[in-house]
């Protein structure tokens, strides 16, 4: 019964740590893009057509091949 004591307001500590860790997540943007980084091991980081469309996806300007 004495355990009870000691259990109880470390899991209620524990449960507020946890509450307090996933609000910090959320607002730290953590869960914003949920889709990108599932579909980015599919593409060849090598493939060009690829890093032309990262650097457009980051608004940077892309090198165009002149004829």
């Amino acid at each position: 019964m004495t355990a009870l004591y000691i259990l109880i307001p470390v899991a209620l500590l524990l449960v507020i740590f946890a509450v307090w860790l996933f609000f910090w997540a959320v607002d730290s943007g953590q869960y914003d893009d949920l889709d990108s980084p599932a579909h980015r091991i599919l593409f060849d980081d090598d493939d060009p057509r690829h890093q032309a469309a990262v650097k457009q996806a980051k608004h940077e300007p892309t090198v165009k091949d002149h004829d």
